[in-house]
């Protein structure tokens, strides 16, 4: 009996002991998963480390391949020099650059591959469809590749590489951490900039470089991951290379506000080169994609023809970067030199990037813009002695004129230009150089060097980087072409019996010839028939004569602007070279079908971007 007792206590005993031990293994466990959930940082705090991560290894990585293509550069053309009266007349010079354009194609065949929209357009793209998501895996080959190119003498700048080595480690970064898209943008855009940052010791442009061409406003959520990874990206290249600016240049002085007619000259003179230079880009790449031979015997070609003019200007070897602090250091250089250099510089920097080579832009443009400056600075300075011109402040002045007619990014230039200089002074002439050239460029060239390529593929990025996606579809993909048209000597009761037919709210109407004259509407009939005098009996006599019509190659976007003027519900289609030939019609169901459609594409655009 007493043991049974015993039992029954030791089994009590055992059962509170397991509930104890059930109890608290619970309260750990909760408690450890309590533990692993918990996030330490903030999603701020987060992105901040992740944008200091940002301009650490952008600005190593521009450092390694500044390295890449100095080394070769060194030991053929001097000391980042173009020491002319050694490699003028050397045969060796001829071939260099073909020798690199032949490693640079192979390279290019038999590694990287086609790409969309190689340079900073692909990171645009990317940035604007893709959420920021850029193909990282390729990004040492095409750093190579882009060494190689600059290294054997292309007329290639290495902006847009830093650029691209920025944004890919952003990307890179952003995609592992499982950031949302809108935060992947922002740290591309963090890229981009300590990309500038490093490859010109310049933060403040960097920051600006990102939010006008990359993100495509002043985003005030991306604004201070910006110019994190803008300024540590500047302080690791400082660390490493010295605090010296990319250009040594003397100091600036603006002797008399009569000058300032002049630098708005010389942006006159800036705007029309910028936009030839933005024009040459697509056509020398429209040429080599049409020319039908292996893909790595087109930068040899270019390479070759690049060696040519280098045997007689061996200034227009690589970025240029010695040439134009002699320019900007008052070098003797004579007024033809400096047109030769300019036009030289850009002609064959698009050859170049037309043909293959990997390299930016960007140098190439400040190259240009010193020279044409200082030759206009030469010029003016000898027709009007008593100013005391300085060629050297037209040089640099031409510098941000030409980048800012150029890449469309006025903020841009004006920064770049005063991180160099270190001279506020400079703020009236470049106000009155960048804005000129600025509106000739956008006049002559509506698109930039970066977004003249999308364009012309039907993509078409507005403010904020937001793809307009009505401005990918022409009229003349949806517009009904087998139009019912009206006679202008057709009677009114006519019209009604048709309009009652096709219920049609409009119809255009013509006349003997076919030739369009106007559109008949249902508010013209209404109005017709609320008149007291019933003396209309034709529909020449009631329908609108003053026309809104679309064209077959512009945008949807485009004729839904003009549909809205009036809130009417159709546009007559015409033609461009002959207005009166009527060729379609535009309703607001086409151009419903017209944004499904564009959707459709879209997502494809998309789901090709993500099938890497």
């Amino acid at each position: 009996m007493r043991n049974t007792e015993n039992k029954k206590v030791d089994d009590r005993i055992e059962a509170i002991r397991k509930k104890i031990l059930f109890s608290l293994r619970l309260f750990f466990s909760r408690k450890i998963k309590h533990r692993l959930n918990y996030q330490p940082f903030s999603e701020p705090v987060t992105l901040a480390g992740m944008a200091t991560l940002v301009g650490v290894a952008s600005a190593t990585g521009v450092w390694l391949f500044k390295q890449m293509f100095s080394l070769p550069f060194r030991t053929v053309f001097g000391e980042f020099n173009v020491p002319v009266d050694r490699l003028q007349h050397n045969w060796i010079v001829i071939l260099l650059p073909a020798l690199g354009g032949i490693i640079v194609g192979l390279i290019a065949q038999y590694i990287i591959g086609k790409e969309r929209y190689p340079g900073i357009a692909g990171v645009m793209e990317a940035s604007a469809l893709n959420g920021g998501r850029l193909e990282y895996r390729k990004m040492p080959v095409k750093t190579v590749a882009s060494a190689v190119s600059i290294g054997s003498g292309a007329s290639v700048g290495h902006g847009d590489p830093s650029v691209q080595i920025g944004a890919t480690l952003g990307s890179m970064f952003g995609r592992f951490t499982r950031f949302s898209d809108e935060r992947v943008r922002s740290l591309v855009a963090a890229g981009a900039a300590a990309g500038i940052a490093a490859s010109f010791n310049a933060p403040i442009a960097g920051l600006f470089f990102a939010l006008e061409i990359i993100i495509g406003k002043m985003n005030v959520n991306s604004f201070g991951v910006v110019a994190l990874a803008s300024v540590i990206s500047s302080a690791v290249t400082q660390a490493i290379s010295g605090n010296q600016p990319a250009f040594q240049i003397p100091e600036y002085a603006l002797n008399s506000l009569y000058e300032l007619p002049f630098y708005l000259g010389l942006g006159i003179l800036a705007g029309p080169c910028a936009a030839f230079y933005i024009y040459l880009h697509h056509f020398t790449r429209t040429i080599f994609d049409k020319w039908r031979i292996s893909r790595w015997i087109k930068p040899a070609i270019a390479g070759l023809t690049v060696g040519i003019v280098g045997f007689f200007l061996p200034q227009i070897f690589g970025a240029g970067h010695v040439t134009i602090e002699d320019i900007l250091n008052g070098e003797s250089f004579s007024v033809s030199l400096l047109l030769f250099l300019v036009f030289a510089k850009l002609a064959l920097t698009p050859v170049c990037i037309g043909s293959g080579f990997y390299g930016g832009v960007f140098t190439p443009a400040l190259f240009s813009g010193a020279a044409l400056g200082g030759a206009y600075g030469l010029v003016i300075q000898q027709l009007f002695p008593f100013l005391n011109i300085s060629p050297s402040a037209f040089a640099m002045v031409g510098m941000a004129a030409v980048l800012a007619g150029t890449i469309h990014a006025p903020i841009t230039s004006f920064i770049l230009l005063f991180e160099m200089t270190q001279d506020y002074r400079i703020i009236l002439p470049l106000m009155f150089a960048v804005n000129a050239s600025l509106f000739l460029s956008r006049h002559l060239q509506n698109d930039s060097v970066y977004t003249l390529g999308l364009t012309r593929r039907g993509i078409r990025l507005k403010q904020g980087r937001d793809i307009n996606i009505l401005d990918t579809i022409t009229v003349g993909e949806v517009m009904v072409t087998d139009v019912v048209a009206l006679q202008e000597s057709d009677s009114l009761e006519a019209a009604i019996d048709l309009f009652m037919r096709t219920r049609n709210r409009g119809l255009p109407v013509v006349n003997k010839t076919d030739e369009l004259i106007g559109i008949l509407t249902a508010q013209d009939i209404g109005h017709a028939s609320n008149e007291e005098k019933k003396t209309v009996s034709t529909i020449g006599e009631v329908c609108t004569r003053d026309l809104l019509v679309a064209y077959p190659d512009e945008t949807i976007g485009e004729a839904l602007q003009r549909i809205d003027i009036r809130n009417i519900g159709q546009l007559p289609v015409v033609s461009r070279n002959n207005p009166h030939r009527l060729v379609g019609l535009l309703r607001n169901t086409d151009i419903g079908r017209a944004y499904d459609l564009a959707l459709t594409s879209h997502k494809k655009m998309r789901e090709t971007r993500l099938g890497y």
